[in-house]
């Protein structure tokens, strides 16, 4: 028979809003008692929001996020909630720094942790002791390490509770879990989503779970923050290595399951571990008698293209609404980027709040036009039309304007109506442009690359046109209008600033490209690598010049979410000021 009926809140938090992070913990609480739970976790900093960067480093964000810890252990008590279990993911400081011997940061005053909280107190607390140092992580500069695994006794079973990156690294708390005799390995979570994340996140909780012989709980946070999508999926793994438990991706959800850890006896490692005994608020120890069986929880992940998709339309949900927009508006102009990011927007937030504009200039042809009217037109959304040749005709008259100077004034142009529109209507700007064309610097500065987010920073070219062939099959399948018109998808790109103009002219095809900045940006190879994989030295050499010289214009950008595991910005770290040596760099 079970003996724990755990709930895992999969919370969407935003940074720095403790009030109202703590009421969607207490509204989780509140239905996870009802439904007969002995302990209920949420996920990494799910009072405070993940990540919280420098604030970290503020005295006063640190004395708020542990009186809104101690407050919600209060408010539960007050609301008849105080006897559940909540574990709850939370920053504590500030605390005097550590000598360097001693720490990895000399001047961090934080520590990530996790306290477990019943009868209106905090009974206990345990500090993250791995601190991440890669990709878009910065822990290790930012907070101290903890040193102890905590192992709660509730219901006869002793549970271990560690944060995120220590289930990733051997050694550490991770390693005590087996020898501190716990059945329940408890891990909080804010584990940031990019396409194939399952690939290797569920395979290592599962490990963990038949090496220390364990029921493994997952919990992860859920929501955009910034140019982060994470994207929830907690799961449940017994000691067998089964999926006994999942919550869907990309949306708040609480986790009911019924386990059956192995029963405490006696530990045998003590050495850094602290151990605390909980009361069990439904029934008596190693039952759940009374209490009407739970139904199977355990959601079908969506397939790859949806999975992008669904991120970006998070992302970029939770970009605008947590950052107080009511609207967006970006520039249609018939062309597949400006499409799929009007869908992702309409996705977002809703047709009656997306604001398309549509430019043409004298080059802009027909089919432009037309298509921009079409994808307006099935999304539903708010349109109107701004002709920019005499906007455009002054400055080409009073500067001379020739050549690349007379193509990037109308993306200038174009760029001064929407953030006119912007200033006068409180919108937000979309930027449209994707990760090849930022790759290699085929955008203008100040012109399509202005906006304030940019929905498809992260997705190649040939991504794009993928997600656009879903997005429109996704749509047919529930007989509804296809978003994102045929030819849209099925003409060659142009960025029609001049006659005839064509991508290609200027750029290798879209396939060729991708899988060379696929080897040079995801996975730094050097140009002599890429050559040696097959691909003409001439457009290596091209393209990896461009992408080198085309960093600050990145720098300048917008963010957007990241769907990789190399995007720009935080992931990709590179000198602007860099002259590259054949020698060496190949």
């Amino acid at each position: 028979m079970p003996r724990l009926r755990l709930a895992l809140a999969q919370t969407n938090p935003v940074v720095g809003d403790f009030a109202r992070n703590a009421a969607g913990i207490v509204d989780a609480v509140r239905t996870a008692r009802a439904r007969g739970a002995d302990l209920v976790a949420t996920g990494e900093m799910a009072i405070s929001g993940y990540p919280i960067e420098d604030l970290a480093s503020r005295p006063s964000f640190l004395r708020t996020a542990r009186a809104a810890v101690e407050r919600l252990a209060r408010t539960l008590d007050d609301e008849g909630l105080g006897d559940v279990a909540v574990v709850v993911g939370h920053p504590d400081g500030p605390f005097a720094p550590r000598p360097v011997d001693v720490s990895t940061a000399p001047t961090a005053i934080a520590k990530n942790c996790a306290s477990v909280l019943q009868h209106g107190r905090v009974v206990a607390t345990t500090a993250k002791h791995h601190l991440p140092n890669y990709s878009v992580f910065d822990e290790y500069r930012v907070f101290i390490p903890g040193d102890d695994l905590l192992v709660a006794r509730i219901a006869d079973v002793d549970v271990a509770v560690v944060i995120c990156e220590d289930l990733w690294r051997d050694g550490g708390p991770v390693a005590r879990v087996l020898g501190a005799d716990a059945g329940l390995l408890l891990v909080v979570n804010a584990s940031p989503w990019v396409a194939d994340k399952d690939e290797v996140r569920l395979p290592l909780v599962t490990r963990r779970a038949t090496e220390s012989d364990t029921v493994v709980a997952y919990v992860n946070i859920v929501g955009g923050q910034d140019d982060l999508v994470f994207d929830g999926d907690s799961v449940v793994v017994d000691e067998t290595g089964r999926v006994v438990a999942r919550a869907p991706q990309f949306r708040e959800h609480l986790l009911l399951v019924d386990v059956d850890p192995a029963p405490a006896t006696g530990p045998v490692v003590t050495e850094h571990v602290q151990r605390v005994s909980l009361d069990t608020p439904n029934t008596t120890p190693g039952e759940l008698a009374g209490r009407p069986p739970l139904p199977r929880d355990v959601a079908e992940l969506p397939d790859d293209r949806q999975a992008i998709w669904d991120a970006l339309v998070l992302g970029t949900r939770d970009y605008v609404r947590k950052n107080g927009f009511r609207s967006v508006v970006l520039g249609l102009s018939g062309g597949i980027d400006s499409a799929v990011c009007a869908a992702i927007a309409v996705d977002a937030i809703g047709a009656e709040h997306v604001f398309g504009v549509s430019m043409p200039s004298r080059w802009s042809s027909t089919h432009s036009r037309s298509d921009a009217d079409d994808v307006a037109a099935r999304l539903g959304l708010q349109y109107r039309t701004e002709p920019i040749a005499d906007l455009v005709a002054p400055f080409d008259a009073q500067l001379g304007l020739t050549g690349l100077a007379a193509e990037n004034i109308q993306a200038r142009v174009r760029a001064l109506i929407l953030m006119g529109l912007s200033n006068l209507d409180g919108h937000l700007v979309l930027t449209t442009g994707n990760k090849t064309e930022l790759a290699v610097g085929y955008s203008t500065i100040y012109g399509d690359s202005v906006g304030g987010f940019a929905p498809i920073k992260d997705v190649p070219k040939t991504i794009v046109w993928a997600l656009a062939r879903w997005r429109n099959a996704a749509a047919a399948s529930r007989g509804e209008t296809e978003p994102i018109p045929e030819n849209s998808i099925s003409k060659p790109p142009s960025a029609e600033l001049r006659e005839g103009q064509e991508d290609q002219d200027s750029l290798p095809p879209y396939e060729v490209l991708d899988a060379i900045l696929e080897q040079y940006v995801t996975r730094a190879q050097g140009a002599a690598d890429i050559v040696a994989m097959g691909f003409d030295a001439a457009t290596v050499a091209e393209v990896t010049r461009l992408v080198d010289r085309s960093e600050w214009k990145r720098r300048q950008g917008a963010i957007g979410p990241k769907t990789s595991g190399m995007a720009f910005g935080r992931d990709r770290r590179l000198p602007i000021t860099y002259r590259p040596s054949p020698t060496i760099d190949g």
